[in-house]
């Protein structure tokens, strides 16, 4: 390699291998994920506007949801619309700083949505532990802090990664085996040394599964805690089973971003890591309005009154 072009790679494109390289698989698996994006995209904008509209959703709860249906809109947004050309085109190509940019917003969007769903865990808690104090732990001014600190979490824990990836050198192999540029496939492919990048990946890999986790746990013990002391068990019931949604959803989400990131390179398989992905990157985004929204109460009534609304016009 010509050591003059200095820490700046040889490589000005990638190939994107793509989720399966069997031919008869291409357009079914692309009508699959056009349909689960186009259902992300309604979900999510649908939820952002319902709680935009409606008076009695303006509450510190809906939004910090609010706030992740739009995270959850701009994740998806960032990995499907490459993906699905990928079904329908022979290569897929990608220029460097296409990928880069990807690589970029993707892990904002990954790392903010790991630290919105302990925010909203930490929301539960104060709703459920301490409901008398709830307007003035969850102040307006609060909830907006929390909304920007997970946003500038994700900022420069993105900058952190991107900025070093940049400095990898990349020569001949150019086809990254993956549907969008992560951080692994892409390392994959160097013709340099990886271990500051390595040591990045697992650091903010294990702050930013663990720190969100530990959060998420221990408001639901004691929102636990709380819920078996509660007399009534229609309540009761009714309160696991509000939880039991967000637990679901945050085991998912964790469950695949820790098993793509928290393995040494040595032994994690790429084409398992591509169908754990999925689960993060197109899975959950579509079901986040469904799991949080489609079993609470107040959302279902705002959406009668806007039904309601719209016939009376």
């Amino acid at each position: 390699m010509d050591m003059a072009t200095g820490n700046h790679s040889t490589v000005t494109e990638f190939i994107l291998a793509g989720l399966s390289e069997q031919p008869e698989l291409q357009l079914p698996l692309f009508f699959l994920f056009l349909g689960i994006y186009v259902l992300t995209l309604l979900g999510n904008l649908g939820m952002v506007m319902l709680i935009g509209l409606s008076s009695n959703l303006h509450t510190p709860m809906y939004y910090l949801l609010s706030s992740l249906s739009m995270i959850d809109l701009c994740h998806s947004t960032v990995i499907n619309p490459k993906m699905l050309v990928n079904f329908v085109t022979e290569k897929n190509i990608i220029s460097y700083p296409g990928c880069m940019t990807q690589l970029y917003f993707f892990l904002i969007f990954a790392i903010a949505e790991c630290y919105m769903l302990a925010a909203m865990a930490y929301d539960r808690y104060v709703a459920i532990c301490s409901p008398l104090l709830y307007h003035i732990i969850m102040s307006s001014q609060t909830c907006l802090s929390l909304i920007l600190g997970v946003y500038i979490i994700g900022v420069v824990c993105a900058s952190a990664h991107t900025g070093c990836m940049i400095m990898v050198q990349f020569c001949k192999f150019d086809v990254i085996n993956h549907y969008f540029c992560d951080l692994l496939p892409l390392l994959k492919l160097s013709c340099s040394s990886t271990y500051v990048n390595e040591v990045l990946i697992l650091f903010f890999g294990t702050v930013n599964i663990f720190v969100p986790i530990v959060i998420i746990i221990s408001s639901y013990i004691f929102i636990i805690a709380s819920i078996l002391r509660i007399r009534s068990t229609e309540s009761r019931a009714k309160a696991f089973s509000t939880c039991s949604s967000h637990i679901s959803a945050v085991a998912l989400f964790f469950g695949s971003l820790a098993f793509m990131y928290l393995q040494p390179s040595s032994v994690s398989s790429m084409d398992q890591g591509k169908v754990s992905s999925v689960f993060y990157t197109t899975v959950v985004p579509m079901l986040n309005p469904l799991i949080y929204s489609l079993r609470n109460k107040d959302v279902n009534v705002a959406i009668k009154k806007m039904l309601d609304r719209k016939t009376f016009l």
